[in-house]
């Protein structure tokens, strides 16, 4: 889970004719190269190695050696629009194959926390579904960003990125790759400092001046 924060938390690499190296092998120069040819970004810098090399016909014109800015531009475009469709197309095959399974439970883990409630992944199967806040029970559930928390207002017990809880499948939709579940593990006691900052907030540490605290929306 700490792996998948780091990653979340970098920018994405871009192809680009400045070379400016690769952080994560901490290179200061660095081409994207792959052989044989799996994708346009190595066929340009085959071509330029061809023209730089004078090894024959096919290098890299300078016409085209001008326009590498707005070559790489789409280059990066049309990965990120192909990595989306792959990732649409597995999630659609995931709930195709989990839609006869409605009811039954699984292991999981929380790999994600928002306000509307907690997203699970599910190792077994590589799939990822969606608990709404408004199902977690009775208790009043707040978002704490900085823990990555979802904290019960009276019991005190919720649930946290990284936690491994046991889920029911209640709804899948193959056409829009979604799962929906119901959690079914207990929450756990949250840290102290979650529960002092959501007190202070209830408080009215946040209260607009001649306003009476109203109770936030799930």
């Amino acid at each position: 889970m700490v792996n998948e924060m780091v990653l979340r938390s970098q920018s994405q690499a871009i192809y680009s004719p400045e070379n400016i190296g690769h952080f994560g092998l901490n290179l200061l120069k660095y081409a994207h190269f792959t052989s044989p040819i799996r994708r346009y970004a190595d066929l340009i810098v085959h071509r330029a190695l061809v023209g730089s090399l004078g090894l024959g016909e096919g290098g890299i014109t300078p016409e085209e050696e001008a326009s590498l800015d707005d070559i790489a531009a789409e280059i990066s475009t049309f990965e990120r629009r192909a990595m989306a469709a792959e990732r649409d197309t597995v999630n659609r095959l995931i709930a195709h194959h989990l839609a006869g399974r409605v009811g039954d439970e699984f292991d999981g883990q929380i790999s994600g926390v928002t306000k509307a409630g907690l997203f699970i992944t599910l190792p077994q199967f590589g799939a990822d579904g969606f608990v709404p806040v408004s199902t977690l029970g009775r208790d009043y559930y707040i978002y704490d960003e900085a823990h990555q928390a979802l904290s019960g207002e009276k019991t005190g017990l919720g649930y946290r990125l990284g936690d491994s809880v046991e889920v029911k499948l209640v709804e899948a939709i193959p056409l829009a790759g979604a799962l929906r579940f119901e959690m079914l593990s207990e929450g756990r006691p949250m840290p102290t400092a979650t529960r002092s900052f959501h007190k202070a907030g209830r408080r009215g540490a946040f209260k607009k001046p001649g306003t009476r605290p109203s109770r936030p929306r799930r």
